[in-house]
């Protein structure tokens, strides 16, 4: 496929290259051209992306925000077109500039102008257009292209579109491997000492249990998850909190004793595994580049996937430097606190750098749901979550896109507080996603 435009810029190749691949199998996907004759000799389905004007040729009318350089303030009025809705209307074949409003939502526009932070800081989700406007738990792009493609094919009824299939991609952060195990007498001490000040005698005793090797500790899910990705034919990511220093919010389980260390190279083996950067790695650029080491050597293997610990990272920073550590693969792109689509994507897709104005080989994997969301920021219970991870994989499969979901070993394990969750989980993976994958 062909298209014209005035003005071949770095964010209208960016966001053809991603269109391209989503609609077609052909790595070329949709060339563009700026020589008037060429497009009008040309043999190929063609788009015409102008304020000209050409007798039989699909056209879509540009909204102006891709021939920008520099971040500006862009006003952005959202229409309802196909039952859904679209930003940027214009007029042509096509009722908006699906390039642009792409664009906006996947560089994450929004996010590098002044905003509103939470309480940990981060980019708030509802400052967000996707949460103002509600479609925040709509996989939008997608449902936008599944449009076009149709609308592409009613004009040229010949073109050859890429179908791809429904995926699922099981994640784990791994935040304290053990509760009670390999975490040293004096925080051991310390927990009892808090469970009897409380009145807790269920939990100490069960800690005493666990260390006195009569229980299983109740973060120790490994064995029950190697049997239900088995079952359900899966091969999960896990991601490891390394932070040698336990302070704030990092407070796994310690990265010099064995525990840790033999969990990972067993996941290593048989997984795949990633960083999980720690909060304080956020102040101090070393320890992103210690912990990233560390990880590569107790796992025997090159460290080149991550999800920010707390989902906390800024725009570009935080992406620039995981690129200057050979991270490829990013797993953060969703909020910490509500679940939904934060780039109103199902796929996924290489982060363009707004700022430098250009494409980077970092690919992110966005998630539009995380157990932690849905416990403690959005109070559900187990039923309630069932319900909403079945709303966001029916849009999905409707759409063949890409599901990432993000559980805790600690939500999984046998805590009684998170009752009937493991068994959500469950239930969800045998009789939903294994029958679609």
């Amino acid at each position: 496929m062909l298209l014209f435009t005035t003005d071949i810029s770095p964010r209208l190749r960016y966001i053809l290259d991603f269109v391209g691949r989503e609609l077609f199998d052909d790595p070329a996907g949709i060339g563009s051209t700026s020589d008037r004759r060429a497009f009008l000799s040309s043999q190929d389905a063609r788009i015409n992306y102008s304020d000209e004007d050409f007798e039989g040729v699909f056209t879509v009318r540009p909204a102006g925000l891709l021939v920008e350089q520099g971040i500006r303030q862009v006003p952005v009025r959202c229409i309802v077109a196909g039952g859904q809705k679209a930003l940027f209307p214009t007029g042509g074949d096509f009722p908006f500039d699906i390039f642009a409003a792409s664009f906006y939502l996947l560089v994450r526009y929004e996010e590098y102008l002044p905003h509103p932070k939470d309480g940990y800081g981060r980019f708030a989700h509802t400052h967000s257009l996707a949460f103002r406007e509600g479609f925040l738990d709509q996989p939008l792009v997608n449902a936008w292209l599944v449009e076009f493609k149709s609308a592409l094919a009613a004009r040229y009824p010949g073109l050859s579109f890429r179908y791809p299939a429904f995926k699922f991609i099981p994640t784990y952060d791994i935040d304290s491997a053990y509760s009670y195990l390999y975490k040293g007498w004096k925080r051991n001490l310390g927990g009892l000492i808090k469970a009897f000040a409380a009145g807790r005698w269920a939990r100490a005793s069960g800690r005493i249990r666990v260390l006195l090797g009569r229980d299983k500790d109740p973060y120790d899910v490994y064995e029950w998850l190697d049997s239900l990705h088995l079952y359900c034919r899966m091969r999960p990511y896990y991601f490891f909190l390394a932070a040698a220093k336990q302070q704030g919010v990092d407070r796994n389980t310690p990265i010099s004793g064995p525990g840790l260390q033999q969990l990972i190279r067993y996941h290593a083996a048989a997984s795949r595994i990633g960083v999980h950067p720690s909060w304080q790695s956020g102040d101090r650029e070393e320890l992103l580049k210690e912990e990233i080491e560390w990880m590569s050597y107790v796992g025997g293997q090159e460290v080149f996937r991550s999800r920010q610990h707390f989902i906390r990272f800024s725009l570009p920073d935080t992406f620039r430097r995981l690129i200057r550590y050979g991270i490829t693969q990013d797993f953060s792109m969703g909020y910490g606190s509500i679940n939904g689509f934060r780039a109103s994507v199902a796929s996924s897709f290489l982060w363009y750098d707004l700022e430098k104005e250009t494409a980077t080989p970092l690919r992110l994997f966005p998630f539009c749901f995380m157990d932690a969301n849905a416990y403690y920021e959005q109070r559900q219970n187990a039923t309630d979550t069932m319900r909403e991870l079945l709303g966001y994989y029916h849009r999905i499969r409707k759409v063949n896109g890409l599901m990432v979901t993000i559980w805790h070993n600690s939500i999984l394990g046998n805590d009684p507080e998170f009752a009937g969750w493991r068994q959500a989980y469950e239930t969800f993976l045998k009789e939903e996603v294994y029958w679609d994958m």
